[in-house]
């Protein structure tokens, strides 16, 4: 969604399709959103198909005329009507075109709260503009964008450098923490943001993340006791917090500081035998996703073999 975002200001004029309506099973969740504009180039999708197709074909006279529409996507199959699918249920997609200064003003707005790790709350009235409101109206559709997850790697060595790349391919906004210079540089981490500050600074300047993850892979354990201290006591909790380690190393941590190791995944990552930097990231990277999106960790072809 933020990508969404920064696509839309670099393309305004352009027709934001949202879908606002769905009824059973369709290949796209409300909310989700493709940008249309000049010449017919988009960003996102709605679904594919003959439905999309059909919600772009609209969004460029709306482009046009600045008149908004609703187009109904029929994924049922049915014969006795023209249907854009067979998945068999129905979605109904709001198009609007985003112009203007009040666009652009709104839409940086967006992307300066989603940025710095606060949800933001959008009003989208039919008979209107969009704008943010903690408010509800009676022909309108509202949604909660939450921003991006972010993950705080604590430690710039060789897990570090690889956890960064997955992370940073699974949607996580990357932050890494070291006080080495020479570790934590935009060289070695370029799609994140340094901190050369310490831990505690760094936690501080990080207070309105809602969506903070913290993965600790440090060089000793009394920065793990330091990191883990600064993280626990942070006034938003914060959704995952592992450390690195052997299983001696972790109990030394919370023998040394007292804290519980309930909450802490510890030692990180899931069992998949990793043993080189790059298996241990995507180890920790699954754990990330199993926190984030729900699970079980167990392999999906279990059930099945267990029939057989």
């Amino acid at each position: 969604m933020l990508d969404c975002y920064r696509q839309l200001l670099e393309r305004i004029p352009a027709v934001l399709a949202t879908v606002v309506q769905i009824k059973g099973s369709v290949p796209r969740e409300v909310g989700a959103k493709m940008i249309i504009g000049a010449e017919g180039r988009i960003f996102g999708t709605i679904g594919g198909g003959a439905g999309e197709a059909k919600v772009i074909q609209q969004a460029l006279e709306v482009l046009q005329t600045g008149e908004k529409q609703w187009v109904k996507i029929d994924l049922t199959g049915a014969p006795q009507r023209e249907t854009q699918g067979i998945c068999g249920g129905m979605m109904r997609v709001w198009l609007e075109r985003w112009e203007g200064d009040r666009a652009i003003s709104l839409t940086r707005e967006i992307l300066t709260r989603l940025e710095s790790g606060q949800s933001v709350s959008i009003v989208t009235p039919f008979d209107s503009e969009p704008y943010l409101s903690e408010d509800c109206l009676d022909r309108a559709f509202i949604e909660t964008i939450e921003p991006l997850p972010t993950l705080l790697i604590v430690g710039a060595g060789h897990c570090g450098i690889q956890l960064a790349k997955v992370a940073d391919l699974i949607g996580f906004q990357v932050i890494v923490q070291d006080d080495r210079a020479e570790w934590a540089n935009v060289d070695r981490y370029p799609n994140a943001r340094i901190f050369n500050c310490s831990i505690d600074e760094t936690v501080d300047q990080l207070a309105t993340y809602t969506q903070l993850y913290a993965a600790l892979v440090t060089r000793g354990y009394q920065y793990d006791l330091a990191a883990l201290q600064a993280l626990i006591d942070r006034t938003v909790p914060c959704r995952y917090i592992g450390m690195i380690g052997s299983e001696k190393r972790v109990r030394q941590v919370f023998q040394s500081s007292g804290i519980s190791g309930r909450s802490i995944y510890a030692p990180i990552g899931l069992d998949i035998g990793a043993l080189t930097p790059e298996e241990i990231a995507i180890s920790i990277s699954a754990e990330l996703i199993l926190v984030r999106r729900g699970g079980t960790g167990r392999s999906l072809s279990e059930s099945l073999r267990m029939i057989d």
